[in-house]
Parts: structure tokens; C-alpha cells; sequence
């Protein structure tokens, strides 16, 4: 079967404040991130008198002022009846409360993605818990950074988003839900964020994807302190094959970052492939020399991480550890300091 190669019918994005339209009564949106991916993608499709959207981006000053200026322009002064979220990460669901608050909209999650949510913006902390130090050290993180971290205020997911509310609409693998007068069937993925819900549009060629859909970078698949032994990587895989089944070289994807793009059924696949291969250069640096998840970045992403990449890339780089620990191709035992030092077996 001849694969098509991914297309990209926009070459540039809305302007702040802007819009594009994208298919009849879909709107593409774009509103700011203070990191090096410094976008997030917004879709607003029309319910009539009010509008529904996909995402809401970060919790700041600048975000929600750019959301009354695209109400108030392009969005014709129609308010935001019902936001749709692809996941629980904070760029996604940052201002989905205020959104909630201000235009009385319905929210729309699956479980985890609302319930993750609402945990993560009780848990402040001033300084970094022992567990979370613990996963530090067993990670192998330098010194300098484990020095310099344990005595800051960590991330917290309060700080960059608008306390939800109660009561959500649950969203769940193959639901049928109209949206924009359009009918969509809900399929679910996994390994960038847990329950992240992407939208297959039944009566037309386009999908809203999320992150879990993007055309020219690969989203995180971290491990954190909260659950230590998870194995993303081995979730993405298995969604990506998974989502394979209902993709087509038509469809015109929506996805939360970058550009808009057709070729989903070869974009799967590139994904995929990424990721066997970033496994078979780490399992070949380990069979020679036997190390921690720190010690492992350039096998894995191909180059050296400093600066502020480097807790994402951490994060990453446990995660395809775990994979290959949770496959049985390597083992794994205390080293200096704590730190797991993993071996092919």
C-alpha cells in the first residue's frame, strides 16, 4: 500500500490575536508558551450561538487577555459555550477554569485528564518532597543541577492554571460526540499523558489530535516521581498502532503544536519509528557501557542536553529505561548515591 507523505496546507500560523479558518465553521487559534516550544494550538468550532473549543492554553495574564481579544475578533463576540480537553498538561488545560468561570462553559475530559488535573493543583509545594528527590537521585541527575533543584521551588502545577471547578462531561474510548454540527468518535492514547483523547471526524477528513498527533516533533514521554516505574514509551507504541486503524492519507490533522498536516498513516509510523531506534541505540550504548538514566541522553536523543531541556529530557530518558526494564532487556541495580545503573542482560 503507497503511504503518502505528510503535506502541510498552511505554511504559517495565526497571529496572535488572529484566526484561520481551517474547514467550514473551524477556526484555528494559536496562544502563547514562555518555553522554548513557545505555541500552543487552540481550535474553535461553531455551536451556533457560542463557540467550542479544543484546549485553552497556559493559566496566565497574557493568555486570558488574548482570549477576550479573540472573542471579541474573530470570534464575533460569541462565547466559549463548551471547552473539549485532549489532556490533563498545563498548556492544554491552563485557563479551561477561567474559561468556565467567565463564559459559563461545560467542560469535557476524560477522567483522568479532569482528575489528574484537579489533584495536581492541590499538590504546592515550596521545595521538592523526598520522593520526588529520591526519583532525582535514582535517575542519576548531575549533581550540580540535584544541588541547585532540591533547595528551589519546584514546578507547580497551580501556578500556571485556573483551579477547575466541579462537574465534567466524561469523554471515553469510541464515543460518538457532535461537535461544531459535526459527528466525531473519541479514540484514546496514551504515553505522552494518560487518557489523552483525540476527536475522528465521521462526516469529514479531519482529526483533532492533541499531542498525541503532531507532525514534526515527537511530545514527551517523561516519567515522573509519581510513578516511578511507568513506561510511557511502551504506551505510545501501542498507540500509535493502535490509532493506525483509523487513519487515513486524507484526513487533515489538527494537532496542538505546529502546523496543521495531511499524512496521518506515515506520521504514525515515523513516530513509532523514532522511538525503535532511539531504543536500539540505547540498548547498544548499554550492553558496552552500563549506566544511569542521566549518563544515557545522546544514545537516546541523538545529542547532548544542557540547560533548561534538561528535567524534560531526564524525564524522557527514564522513560525509555523503563522500557526496556519492563521488556526484560536490561536490568537494573543501586549504583553511587542511589542512582539505578542499568545493563543489557
Amino acid at each position: 500500500m503507497d503511504v503518502k507523505p505528510l503535506s502541510f496546507p498552511w505554511e504559517t500560523a495565526p497571529a496572535p490575536g488572529e484566526a484561520i479558518e481551517v474547514a467550514e465553521g473551524i477556526l484555528w487559534l494559536r496562544l502563547p508558551l514562555p518555553m522554548k516550544l513557545d505555541h500552543v494550538n487552540i481550535f474553535a468550532l461553531d455551536e451556533g450561538d457560542s463557540w467550542a473549543v479544543i484546549d485553552t492554553g497556559i493559566g496566565s495574564k497574557e493568555s486570558r487577555d488574548l482570549w477576550r481579544a479573540l472573542i471579541d475578533g474573530p470570534l464575533g463576540g460569541k462565547p466559549i459555550g463548551r471547552i473539549l480537553l485532549t489532556h490533563h498538561h498545563p498548556d492544554h488545560v491552563g485557563n479551561a477554569g477561567w474559561l468556565m468561570q467567565e463564559y459559563g462553559a461545560e467542560l469535557w475530559s476524560t477522567r483522568l485528564c479532569w482528575t489528574l488535573t484537579r489533584m495536581l493543583q492541590l499538590d504546592e509545594q515550596a521545595v521538592p518532597n523526598e520522593e520526588t528527590l529520591q526519583f532525582w537521585r535514582r535517575a542519576g541527575m548531575d549533581p550540580a543541577v540535584y544541588a541547585k533543584r532540591s533547595q528551589e521551588r519546584p514546578f507547580n502545577f497551580a501556578d500556571i492554571t485556573w483551579r477547575l471547578p466541579l462537574g465534567f462531561q466524561a469523554l471515553r474510548e469510541g464515543q460518538k460526540v457532535k461537535i461544531g454540527g459535526r459527528n466525531w468518535t473519541v479514540h484514546i492514547g496514551n504515553g505522552h499523558a494518560p487518557q489523552h483523547a483525540t476527536f475522528w471526524c465521521e462526516d469529514a477528513p479531519l482529526v483533532l489530535g492533541g499531542d498525541q498527533l503532531l507532525p514534526s516533533i515527537s511530545p514527551n514521554l517523561g516519567v515522573y516521581a509519581s510513578e516511578p516505574d511507568a513506561d510511557p514509551v511502551g504506551e505510545w507504541l501501542e498507540s500509535c498502532a493502535r490509532l493506525g486503524a483509523f487513519a487515513r492519507d486524507d484526513q487533515l490533522v489538527l494537532p496542538g503544536h505546529k502546523l496543521p498536516f495531511t499524512g496521518l498513516p506515515a506520521r504514525l509510523v515515523q513516530m513509532a519509528d523514532n522511538h525503535h531506534t532511539a531504543l536500539r541505540r540505547l540498548l547498544e550504548h548499554l550492553a558496552e557501557t552500563p549506566g544511569t538514566a542521566h549518563d544515557v541522553f545522546e544514545p537516546v536523543f541523538g545529542r547532548r542536553i544542557e540547560g533548561d531541556a534538561y528535567g524534560l529530557a531526564l524525564a524522557e530518558a527514564v522513560g525509555h529505561v523503563n522500557h526496556l526494564y519492563a521488556t526484560g532487556r536490561v536490568s537494573r541495580e543501586p549504583g553511587e548515591n542511589d542512582a539505578w545503573i542499568y545493563r543489557v542482560v
